[in-house]
């Protein structure tokens, strides 16, 4: 956990999954800098599919930051065609995976890149800066790592849970294959470190940061940082605002709701940032964990409220590592 408000000309580091951790990017861009942020993202729901890479939040990110992100969806491109989709499906090719075209143009550049030896930060990096971003975008790793979930039909590859399998499934457990041998990319252990604040978006603990904690490195860094960390709850009056949190946090014997979140992160954060809809819990939440809590608008619609949430998330993170100095 942090010791102090750390420092006041590095980064603000977001560790972040896909569509509400985008969103949240979105306003920290337009709140601060776009230079002086990082976001630190799960690589856990990547995938390899007709011999691409496909790298879901890498992709919702910078396509949510370039302001070409399907605003319908939450990811893909917006006015994709789908054109070799529905000519793989005449094939009778596998298409329960949706590839827009332009979509496609991404994943056969990052294949291009990978099979000729770059590392997927660097091509990362590439398809940032060619689509305008000016923040630094960091997958938390450039080794192997994959999401699995135990189901009661046995072990599924994220994607197939997720997608394939429409999240039917109950989940029983949660491993990270390759977590044991891959190491942070480069950039991602400095980042954390000369850090002024780290924020954990409002994604899926388990789906979506719980990957990115499980590289050899990062929750050590994360509590040793001496900038101040802040976490997001994805949870609201009891539901997720997108996705399965919510099952998954009652299948696997947690408390469904903002404080259930607040115990799963408390040993890393300074501070918990709820919903005003969950204002009422912020006593029991600060006496539970022992961290601080703040309530306010977290739920996300136009620019100003992303702008907003931003700005009072980070706020708070410095005036948690101010009050620990004093």
């Amino acid at each position: 956990m942090a010791a102090s408000a750390g420092n006041p000309q590095g980064p603000i580091v977001v560790i972040a999954g896909g569509v509400g951790a985008a969103r949240f990017l979105e306003g920290a861009v337009a709140a601060f800098s776009p230079a002086g942020i990082v976001a630190i993202v799960n690589v856990g729901d990547d995938l390899e599919l007709a011999g691409l890479h496909i790298s879901p939040d890498l992709d919702t990110v910078t396509y949510t930051l370039a302001e070409q992100v399907n605003p319908e969806t939450g990811w893909g491109v917006r006015d994709d065609s789908f054109a070799a989709l529905e000519r793989l499906r005449a094939l009778g090719g596998s298409d329960w995976f949706t590839l827009g075209d332009t979509d496609l143009g991404t994943h056969l550049y990052r294949t291009e890149r990978l099979a000729a030896g770059a590392p997927l930060s660097v091509v990362t990096g590439e398809i940032a800066a060619a689509s305008g971003i000016g923040c630094t975008i960091l997958p938390v790793s450039d080794g192997r790592l994959r999401t699995i979930v135990q189901t009661d039909d046995g072990e599924l590859p994220f994607q197939e849970y997720f997608v394939r399998r429409r999240q039917t499934d109950t989940v029983r457990g949660l491993r990270f294959d390759g977590a044991e041998s891959v190491e942070p990319a480069p950039g991602v252990h400095e980042a954390i470190t000369q850090a002024r604040a780290v924020v954990i978006a409002p994604s899926n603990p388990f789906l979506s940061i719980g990957p990115v904690l499980a590289v050899p490195g990062l929750r050590d860094c994360l509590l040793t940082t001496q900038a101040p960390v802040v976490a997001v709850s994805p949870i609201i009056a009891g539901a997720a605002v997108k996705g399965p949190a919510a099952g998954i946090m009652r299948s696997l014997g947690h408390d469904v709701s903002a404080l259930g979140v607040a115990r799963l992160y408390a040993d890393l954060i300074d501070v918990f940032v709820i919903d005003q809809q969950d204002a009422a819990l912020a006593g029991a939440i600060e006496r539970d964990t022992g961290v601080g809590c703040l309530a306010t608008q977290t739920l996300m619609h136009g620019l100003d409220e992303k702008r907003a949430l931003a700005l009072q998330t980070v706020q708070a993170a410095r005036t948690a590592g101010e009050n620990r100095d004093g």
